[in-house]
C-alpha cells in the first residue's frame, strides 16, 4: 500500500479517528483476518455471518496491527485502541483500495488488469502473472481472490514500485463486476467466455453475459478489451465499449469469425495438437510478429485459449515473442487443484481438477483425461478413471447438464467412471442409457465409498481424474489417491 497518514485513511474511507495521532503514517498490509496480522498492518474488522471481527482487535494489536478499521471502538484494559470507525468495514476497505490505486495512479505508472468469465479466470490470471513480473514488478491475487473482499485486499498490495496489477474479478449478481471497477478500474479488461457456471444463481445465460459485460463497460479512453473472438456472447461485449476504448481479440479458429474486421488486432492459435500427456502445442500468431510454435507446460488442450488470453494481456503491455513463447512453454498450473498432475508414489497418475466445475470445464476435463489414455507413438494407452461429483449452482439445468456428461464418458471411452453423491447420480444414470457396459460406471453415495472403490481398482499405470465443484470435497481425495498433503 501507498504510505498514508491515519487522517488520509479516515477521509479515504469516511470514518472517524480515535486514538491515534492522524499524521501517523502507514504503509504496511491490510489484513481481514486477525490471525494473519504482521507489525504495522491495518486490520480491518468485517462483521460477518457468525463472527464481528471487532472482536478480535485487541488481539490483532498485540500481534502488531497499527491501526483498526471497524464498526466499533475497541479497547483493551480501558485504553481505546488506534481506530477509524465505519459504518460497514467491508465498504471501507473497498475505498481503502480506491484511494490507493488512484494514489498510485498520480504518483506514477501502474496498469491494472482485470480478467473475468465463466471459465479460465484463476488460470489466465496466474498465466498473465509470470509473463508480467518477468518485465517488471507485479501484484496479483493468491488463490481465487475476485469478490468484494479479494480483489480490495489484492488492491492494496500494490505500492509506489508496482507496475502491473493482475486482477480476478467474480460475479454472483447483477452489479457485482460494476461495484468492483467502480474500487478499482481497470487499464485492461479481459472476458474470457459466458458459460453455464452460476446460471441458476443468474437465472439465465443472458443475463450471465449480462453480468460480465459489466468490466468492459467500465473501461475510460485510452484502455484495452481483450475478447473472446470465439465466443459468440462476448464479442457481443463490442458493443458496450465506448468508441475510444481499443480491442484486441484472442482466437482458436483457422478462419476468423466475421466479427473481426482486423487480422492485426487478434492474437491467434492455430494448429493445436495434444500428445499424450496432455500437452497442448499450437502456432501463437502476435500481431506484428512471425508465428512461433508454442508446447504448453500446463496440461489439457482447453488451455490453449487461456494461454491466448494471458498472450494478448502480455502482448497489449509491451512484453516480446520470446518471452511469451518461453513463459507458455515453462509456466505450470500455480493454483491448487487446476488440472493438478501428480504421479502418486503407487505408480497412479492423478490429475486432480476438483476446485470447481461446470459443463464446459467438465467436458474439457473428461476429453483431457481421453487424450491421455490413447497413447501414441512414444507411450502406451493407460486405463482411464474419473471420478465425477456435483456442479453446482446450475439451477433448473443441473440434471440436463449432469445427463450430458455421463453421456461424453461412454462416447469418450473412459474405462471407468465413479460418480459421487445425490446431485451427481443423473451422470452415472445418462451413462447407462447411452450404453455403459458392466462396471463401466458406478454411482456411490460418498466419497469415502469412492475411495474404496479406487484403493481395490487402482493399478501402476492408470490415470485418475478428480472433477467436481469445491463444496463436494473430491479434490481432498484426489489428493488422498495422490498421496500428498491437502491444502485449504
Amino acid at each position: 500500500m501507498k504510505r498514508l497518514s491515519a487522517a488520509e485513511i479516515a477521509t479515504a474511507v469516511s470514518g472517524e479517528l480515535y486514538g491515534v495521532d492522524p499524521e501517523t503514517k502507514l504503509s504496511a498490509g491490510v489484513v481481514t483476518d486477525s490471525r494473519e496480522v504482521g507489525p504495522g498492518d491495518i486490520y480491518v474488522a468485517r462483521r460477518g455471518e457468525s463472527f464481528d471481527g471487532i472482536e478480535f482487535a485487541a488481539a490483532a494489536v498485540e500481534a502488531g496491527a497499527a491501526l483498526i478499521i471497524g464498526e466499533s471502538v475497541p479497547t483493551l484494559d480501558d485504553a481505546t485502541l488506534p481506530t477509524v470507525l465505519v459504518s460497514d468495514a467491508t465498504e471501507a476497505l473497498g475505498q481503502l483500495a480506491k484511494c490507493n490505486i488512484e494514489s498510485l495512479r498520480e504518483a506514477g505508472e501502474i496498469t491494472v488488469i482485470a480478467i473475468t468469465g465463466s471459465v479460465g479466470k484463476t488460470t489466465v490470471k496466474d498465466l498473465a502473472a509470470d509473463l508480467l513480473a518477468g518485465e517488471d514488478e507485479t501484484v496479483w491475487p493468491p488463490n481465487s481472490y475476485n469478490n468484494e473482499v479479494g480483489v480490495p485486499l489484492t488492491a492494496l498490495r500494490a505500492g509506489e514500485t508496482t507496475r502491473f496489477l493482475v486482477l480476478e474479478m467474480g460475479a454472483r449478481s447483477i452489479g457485482n463486476l460494476a461495484y468492483l471497477t467502480s474500487l478499482v478500474r481497470p487499464d485492461i479488461a479481459v472476458e474470457l467466455a459466458v458459460g453455464t457456471a452460476h446460471s441458476g444463481v443468474f437465472g439465465s445465460i443472458e443475463n450471465t453475459a449480462r453480468a460480465k459485460a459489466e468490466l468492459v463497460e467500465s473501461l475510460t479512453a485510452g484502455s484495452v478489451a481483450i475478447l473472446n473472438a470465439d465466443d459468440s456472447r462476448v464479442a457481443g461485449m463490442r458493443e458496450v465499449l465506448s468508441p475510444d476504448v481499443s480491442t484486441l481479440w484472442f482466437s482458436q479458429r483457422e478462419s476468423l469469425p466475421e466479427w473481426v474486421a482486423d487480422e492485426d488486432s487478434v492474437v491467434r492459435g492455430t494448429g493445436v495438437t495434444t500428445d499424450a500427456s496432455g500437452h497442448a502445442t499450437f502456432s501463437l500468431n502476435l500481431p506484428g510478429e512471425e508465428p512461433q510454435d508454442v508446447r504448453l507446460a500446463l496440461i489439457g488442450e482447453h488451455h490453449v485459449g487461456n494461454a491466448l488470453a494471458s498472450a494478448a494481456i502480455a502482448h497489449a503491455c509491451g512484453v516480446g515473442m520470446k518471452s511469451i513463447v518461453t513463459t507458455l512453454s515453462t509456466s505450470s498450473a500455480a493454483s491448487r487443484w487446476r488440472m493438478e498432475l501428480i504421479d502418486s508414489p503407487s505408480g497412479v497418475t492423478v490429475l486432480n481438477d476438483a476446485y470447481n466445475a461446470n459443463p464446459e470445464s467438465m467436458r474439457a476435463s473428461l476429453k483431457t483425461l481421453a487424450s491421455m489414455g490413447r497413447g501414441d507413438e512414444e507411450s502406451r494407452p493407460r486405463r482411464t478413471f474419473a471420478v465425477l461429483g456435483e456442479m453446482l449452482e446450475l439451477g433448473d439445468e443441473s440434471i440436463s447438464a449432469h445427463s450430458d456428461i455421463g453421456e461424453l464418458v461412454v462416447r469418450l471411452n473412459i474405462t471407468r467412471t465413479i460418480v459421487v453423491g445425490d446431485g451427481a447420480k443423473p451422470i452415472f444414470n445418462a451413462a447407462n442409457l447411452e450404453g455403459s457396459w458392466g462396471n463401466e460406471a458406478a454411482w456411490v453415495p460418498t466419497a469415502a465409498e469412492a475411495r474404496d472403490l479406487l484403493n481395490a481398482e487402482l493399478a501402476p499405470g492408470d490415470i485418475v481424474l478428480f472433477k467436481s465443484s469445491r463444496d463436494a470435497g473430491l479434490r481432498y481425495l484426489g489428493d488422498e489417491i495422490a498421496g500428498v498433503s491437502g491444502g485449504q
